[in-house]
């Protein structure tokens, strides 16, 4: 899936800097951050409490049992006065000293915790644990004052061991490894706990323990509790894949298999990498930053590409899991900052930022191309955290100005009456009866510590470390009492060094003098999702020079065109994940003019891939009909958006193939006469697909097959693609063209070794074998092996569109901190599909460019028999279809 990025900046045309915001107007900002929580937070007392959450729409509280069940979403709600819990620490920020008080009184009084209820370990772990703890180190902190709460006497502290205590059941598995739920006053076993039977659990479930776990054992000294947090970290570490270092979405809490393979940085996993960092931050146990540095080391490897973090699988990390990004990933950046790693976090905190003024909120999931994907946004908070961090790290106005887009927004679209209500479709602006308990546990205070002075908090933030819910535990905590930890199961080739350690937990004081650094990553991502500083076309001199090379003239393997393309400023780079990439330096380029010749260029292969982009073609069949195969193997293919149109045609191509010679097909057919009347077989690269079709059908050919030159690439486990033309008319070309990935590709050249002669039907979809193919069957004496499917397999598989090997194929922001940069790049492993493409121009070069080898030396798996493929390929499709069962 092309990754739109298109840089629209060069020299002064750039939209201006936000300038230093005055002291006046943070602190206008600030009060009215308060005076929001405050029309929050009285509403749900007004109206909710002792509710766990409040109904903005209606005005009423959300009871448990008493409102139509939301499925999952409801585990969080206890019957515990969630939201009054979640939000103590935030009235202590906020200088809401007697509110706080006040508060503390009504959980002491009101709240009940063995209530006969089945709640979420995670939700109420990190809610109503941290909560309490929370409240709890506010509540010493201000007896300590001197001043306020001189009457507490850890009550707090006794709420949250008896509600740890309650949740200890969990914990009773073979791996140690939580139960997703527990009955409040039961436990997990017998029947009255309903409960108890579950198997899977998320990553981030079972790995967002630690903090506030330990920070009960130390509060109270008793080690039981940390001690069942490090055993399910242990667990999951163990787990891990080895290869790639990265850990899957769920797993089995008996078995320890994976049951989700996908791996990320959002829904189901995000948490787990948080913890490991802020639990080293806060208890200062080396071993959970040892930990972190290789998962994130990892992440940085397979999930980054900048500014997007993508999916992958575990196993696979080359291939990407899906196409779209969730909303929970946005506290990264804010972890990237504590990791000391800034530069990625400008990028895609400024990614973030750009979909967020496209669609006023960050939709629940969103597209690589910034399109909606799921619509919803209940108010997560996890791009205030990001932009606060990266406030306190930089000292950049300009997540000043982001922070005051988010209240402008909450004010302007989520507020109601009674509350703030959650938008139930972005697109539209329509609102959801709920208000999460984390709105005002995390959001507000992150936004008054964006525009807050140090004299505005009555405490010093860097004594404390934030939890997943933004509760505050003093870093005191490490010098606390504590048993000593179970000895680790650290291996020798995980002793640690000295590396892991680099570039961890800097001062969160500013970190650049000069806020131009930011910008300077920010400018060439903030015109990607919306093109908001449109400019002049450039003069040009009469006869000053040659026209400028346009984008659907471009040939990637014509030398003069590359010259052409060095003077604009624009170059080809291979990057270490086998993508290429063209990119445009404005300082590169030979004058202003060809600079600005280059932006038109790399705006110009935009709009060549706009006006290609036609309605999505479904898959197509390519199906062995001859001896021993007789039509039971059907290799699923993808389509050209060019040529004939197989779903027009009732009887599809039928001929025998033969392997073009040059094997590219990119110059003229020198086995002409073994191609004519025959089914061209072709590799990808080096030339665009209609170049190639327009030679084979020269040489007489009745159709052609692309095989990817992408070793390992499978219809199994990436989504099938589109083959678009070139820019220039494609009438001309007659016959239909295929693409097979390159494991199906290898099936059809193991077959063409050892049978020599191989019959195939090119159609839109498997045809039943005739009554005289099965004849011929029956008077074979050779048994056919192969599998009896007559369906394309993966047949409902999403399309995704490439122009060629040749021309650019995705747009994606320049990670260079130089001057303005347009970039164009082509992924090599990836295949992306097409729901989520957006119009993008694909010239794509050949990532072996050099390379003319026969089909016969192309693969590793020359050796394997057909039925080995074949047996393989069931194998990997098994675990594939399983994966996508899956929904976040």
């Amino acid at each position: 899936m092309p990754l739109v990025l298109l840089l629209l900046m060069l020299f002064g045309a750039l939209c201006s800097p936000g300038q230093a915001m005055s002291r006046e107007e943070k602190q206008r900002l600030k009060n009215q951050v308060v005076e929001m929580f405050d029309h929050a937070y009285q509403n749900y007392m007004d109206h909710a409490y002792p509710a766990d959450e409040l109904m903005p729409l209606t005005c009423r509280g959300r009871v448990r049992g008493l409102e139509p069940s939301r499925g999952d979403i409801d585990d969080a709600l206890g019957k515990f006065s969630l939201t009054l819990i979640d939000t103590l620490d935030t009235l202590v920020l906020l200088n809401k000293t007697t509110e706080f008080e006040d508060a503390v009184r009504r959980v002491l009084s009101d709240v009940r915790l063995d209530n006969d209820i089945v709640v979420s370990v995670f939700e109420t772990n990190i809610r109503v644990l941290g909560g309490l703890l929370g409240g709890h180190s506010m509540a010493v902190m201000l007896k300590e004052g001197g001043q306020h709460m001189q009457w507490y006497q850890d009550e707090l502290l006794h709420m949250a061991k008896d509600l740890g205590l309650r949740l200890l059941p969990a914990f009773n598995t073979s791996s140690g490894l939580p139960y997703p739920r527990v009955n409040l006053k039961h436990g997990v076993r017998g029947p009255e706990t309903r409960t108890g039977t579950e198997t899977d659990t998320c990553t981030a479930c079972a790995g967002t323990i630690i903090l506030e776990f330990a920070a009960l054992s130390r509060f109270t000294g008793d080690p039981v509790f940390e001690a069942h947090a490090r055993r399910a970290l242990d667990f999951l570490w163990e787990k891990r894949q080895r290869n790639s270092n990265l850990v899957g979405t769920t797993i089995n809490i008996h078995s320890g298999e994976w049951v989700r393979r996908d791996s990320g940085v959002g829904a189901g996993i995000d948490s787990y990498y948080e913890y490991l960092l802020k639990a080293y931050v806060l208890l200062g146990d080396d071993l959970f930053l040892e930990r972190f540095n290789i998962h994130y080391a990892s992440i940085m490897k397979y999930i980054s590409q900048p500014p997007l973090l993508l999916d992958v699988h575990i196993h696979k990390p080359l291939l990407p899991a899906r196409t779209w990004m969730d909303s929970l990933l946005a506290f990264f950046p804010g972890l990237q900052v504590l990791k000391g790693d800034i530069r990625p976090a400008i990028e895609t905190h400024e990614m973030l930022y750009q979909v967020t003024k496209k669609h006023n909120f960050l939709p629940e999931a969103f597209t690589t191309d910034f399109r909606v994907h799921w619509a919803q946004h209940p108010l997560r908070p996890e791009f205030a955290e990001s932009t606060y961090f990266l406030y306190k790290a930089t000292g950049d106005p300009y997540y000043l100005e982001a922070g005051r887009t988010i209240m402008d927004n909450l004010n302007r679209f989520a507020r109601v009456p009674c509350g703030f209500a959650a938008m139930k479709d972005v697109r539209t602006g329509s609102h959801e009866d709920r208000m999460d308990s984390f709105f005002l546990a995390e959001m507000f205070k992150y936004l008054f510590l964006l525009f807050a002075e140090l004299d505005d908090i009555p405490f010093d933030v860097e004594d404390y470390v934030f939890t997943t819910e933004a509760h505050l535990l003093p870093l005191s905590l490490s010098m606390a009492p504590h048993s000593s930890p179970a000895p680790s199961n650290r291996t020798s080739d995980e002793e640690l060094d000295d590396s892991n350690f680099d570039w961890t937990c800097p001062n969160t004081h500013l970190l650049f003098p000069d806020p131009a650094f930011p910008r300077i990553l920010r400018e060439p991502i903030r015109s990607a999702v919306d093109k908001s500083c449109p400019r002049p076309a450039p003069y040009r001199e009469p006869g000053m020079g040659r026209p400028p090379l346009r984008a659907q003239d471009f040939m990637a393997n014509n030398p003069e065109h590359l010259e052409l393309l060095r003077r604009m400023g624009v170059s080809l780079i291979h990057l270490k994940d086998g993508r290429v990439q063209l990119v445009q330096h404005a300082t590169q380029a030979v004058s202003a003019v060809a600079a600005e010749d280059g932006v038109r260029f790399m705006q110009e292969m935009m709009e060549l891939s706009s006006q290609q982009q036609k309605e999505q073609l479904p898959p197509r069949a390519i199906q062995i009909v001859s001896h021993p195969f007789f039509g039971r193997v059907v290799l699923t293919a993808g389509p050209a958006q060019f040529g004939t149109d197989l779903s027009k045609s009732s009887t599809g191509v039928r001929g025998f193939v033969t392997v073009a010679e040059p094997y590219s097909g990119c110059s003229e057919i020198v086995n002409a006469e073994y191609i004519q009347g025959h089914i061209a077989l072709l590799q990808r690269g080096q030339c665009m697909f209609a170049e190639k079709a327009r030679h084979i059908q020269k040489a007489g050919a009745i159709g052609g097959i692309v095989v990817d030159d992408n070793e390992g690439s499978s219809s199994d486990t990436a989504p099938l693609f589109q083959m678009a033309g070139d820019g220039r008319s494609t009438d001309d070309i007659t016959l239909p063209l295929l693409f097979l990935f390159h494991k199906e590709g290898n099936i059809l050249l193991e077959a063409l070794k050892e049978y020599r002669e191989v019959e195939v039907l090119l159609s839109d979809k498997a045809r039943d074998r005739g009554a005289d193919v099965q004849e011929r069957e029956e008077d074979c004496l050779t048994e056919a092996t192969t599998p009896t499917s007559h369906e394309p397999i993966g047949q409902s598989q999403m399309s995704t569109v490439e122009l060629d090997e040749s021309a650019p194929e995705e747009v994606s922001p320049v990670d260079e901190d130089t001057s303005p940069a347009e970039e164009v790049s082509a992924p090599k492993e990836e295949v992306k599909p097409a729901e989520a493409e957006p119009a993008v121009a694909q010239p794509q070069e050949d990532r072996d460019s050099e390379k003319e080898e026969k089909p016969e030396e192309d693969t590793d798996s020359s050796s394997q028999s057909v039925d080995e493929l074949l047996a393989d390929w069931r194998e990997d499709l098994e675990a594939f279809k399983q994966m996508e069962k899956d929904e976040l």
